[in-house]
């Protein structure tokens, strides 16, 4: 962590800074004494990707940005703040702090939280934001968390981890059992020093082979953000064997849309199928995820189109935690119909369908955009159909 790109004109330099071409500045003679331009590009970088992604660290003044690989493997600020709700106490650790998003919030809701960190330059980085940030409570300490933990006499009220989802040769690995840490291999350890664990995995873990490898899951979050799944939260309570609750949340800036269910309520829920009614409803992205495929339909009175197509109906409006159409019109599925629809501009949407949206738009010559949307799916009698309809 070089200190001198906290100087005054330095920081000035950063906020002030508008050029589209930023790595133009790393062929320039040399900008600041004692900075090279490489590391002045990793801090006009950095509070750039903080612009949508971490505003906080964008709008505060001297920053100080890691390196692009440690924003990108970060929690978003509203994944970020979202998580802190689910923790509680007096004490807590995060074992794998990288560049400390979650740690500050989670500080938030607990007395003393404890970041570890194994890589210096993160953890020098961490530790010198938080003062920044005012976060007091937080103690950042560069080392191994799980060394950490091995050395600390006492219990903790919570331990979260972030593991890698890289191998040494940084390929992305997806079973828990390959992540850094291994979950599987340190539970047990983890339960001698806590009895409250909260970690964070990707959004391509299977929720099943979640549930087959991890021990006490007490509830699952699937978080998306806009409608796109970014991680899963797994919350571990020593000894707990009751059903797993599992909530899908979207998150919007200044708005959620969550829907709560048991594991196994899904698996015995009865489902209707039906036709097509006035109206239609596609879940958000965190209850596709979640598999909660025919509670939607009966907690909101709907009928499913068919098994696959994961598409609801009804014949009156309704309250639904995803996108709500108006139906226009609907046909089976072929060249005739498509043509007489004189539909030339839509969005297009495939559930349940043979044909990508790519080769529909080049057959039909249907272009993107529009106020109007175009389902092509299968019903529940098994045949090919489009659906026109605006949204709600």
């Amino acid at each position: 962590m070089n200190k001198n790109i906290l100087n005054t004109g330095v920081q000035q330099y950063i906020r002030n800074f508008s050029k589209d071409d930023i790595l133009a500045v790393a062929f320039q003679k040399q900008i600041f004494p004692k900075i090279e331009n490489k590391e002045l590009v990793q801090q006009l970088e950095g509070r750039r990707k903080c612009l949508n992604k971490l505003p906080l660290w964008y709008t505060s003044k001297g920053i100080f940005y890691p390196p692009k690989r440690a924003l990108e493997q970060s929690s978003s600020q509203l994944t970020a703040r979202y998580k802190s709700k689910l923790v509680s106490g007096k004490t807590l650790v995060d074992i794998t702090g990288g560049f400390g998003v979650d740690s500050l919030f989670l500080s938030q809701k607990v007395d003393r939280l404890t970041y570890c960190e194994m890589s210096k330059e993160l953890a020098d980085i961490a530790c010198y934001n938080f003062e920044v940030l005012g976060a007091t409570n937080i103690d950042a300490l560069n080392i191994d968390g799980l060394k950490y933990l091995e050395r600390l006499k006492e219990s903790v009220d919570w331990v979260y981890l972030d593991p890698s989802r890289r191998d040494p040769k940084s390929k992305r690995v997806f079973r828990l059992e390959d992540a850094d840490p291994p979950l599987p291999a340190i539970l047990s350890f983890l339960w001698q020093k806590t009895d409250n664990i909260l970690i964070k995995t990707s959004p391509l873990l299977d929720l099943s082979s979640g549930f087959k490898t991890l021990e006490s899951v007490k509830e699952v979050y699937v978080i998306a953000v806009k409608n796109e799944v970014k991680e899963l939260l797994w919350v571990l309570k020593k000894n707990y064997q009751g059903d797993p609750l599992i909530t899908a949340v979207n998150l919007v800036m200044g708005d959620e849309q969550a829907f709560s269910f048991a594991w196994q309520e899904e698996k015995s829920s009865p489902c209707k199928f039906g036709n097509l009614g006035d109206y239609l409803y596609e879940p958000h992205a965190a209850i596709m995820k979640s598999g909660a495929f025919k509670l939607v339909a009966k907690r909101f009175g709907l009928r499913k189109l068919h098994e696959h197509s994961h598409l609801y109906t009804s014949d009156t409006l309704k309250e639904f935690p995803g996108k709500r159409f108006r139906v226009e019109a609907s046909f089976k599925y072929n060249r005739k119909n498509i043509e007489q629809s004189a539909v030339q501009k839509a969005n297009i949407t495939t559930r349940n369908f043979p044909y990508s949206v790519a080769a529909l738009r080049k057959k039909h010559r249907i272009s993107d955009g529009g106020d109007q949307t175009m389902f092509f799916t299968t019903d529940y009698k098994g045949d090919l159909v489009v659906v026109l309809c605006r949204r709600v």
